[in-house]
């Protein structure tokens, strides 16, 4: 069974924001010769390495709401500077904005069962030049 995990987003205020950094997270791969793909380093490793790479996504949490998801295409333990062993979360380029979904702050990441997901919102589903508060609000009262 596929299983996704979920992180806050610290830092980042809107989706705009997070695909800004992306977009120069990957012009500097680009420039490097590396591959066009977003590493995400966290403390402790998941457990369910296998279910999370057989099609699981990283939703990001922002301003206390699930907003958007990046694929995931691997998960990779890596070694900090300070001998400290680490997840490198490896994530495609793309990120797929969701219905939002109110989510409290927590401390790292946290398993997310593909029937508690929120829905991923289709291109042009309306309100796409909203503030990310005031589109949320109306998808929760079924504006789209």
């Amino acid at each position: 069974m596929v299983m996704h995990l979920v992180k806050l987003c610290v830092g980042i205020s809107s989706v705009e924001q997070l695909e800004a950094w992306r977009e120069q997270e990957c012009a500097r791969r680009r420039a490097d010769g590396e591959p066009e793909l977003i590493v995400h380093v966290t403390r402790m490793f998941p457990t369910k390495k296998d279910e999370i790479e057989a099609g699981g996504s990283l939703y990001w949490v922002i301003n206390g709401s699930i907003q958007c998801r990046s694929e995931i295409v691997s998960l990779e333990q890596v070694q900090g500077a300070d001998g400290i062993k680490r997840c490198a979360i490896i994530m495609s380029p793309e990120l797929i904005r969701t219905a939002p979904a109110p989510k409290r702050p927590f401390q790292g990441w946290r398993y997310l069962k593909p029937d508690d997901a929120p829905r991923d919102l289709e291109a042009g589903a309306g309100g796409d030049n909203l503030p990310d508060e005031l589109r949320a609000k109306l998808m929760e009262l079924g504006a789209w």
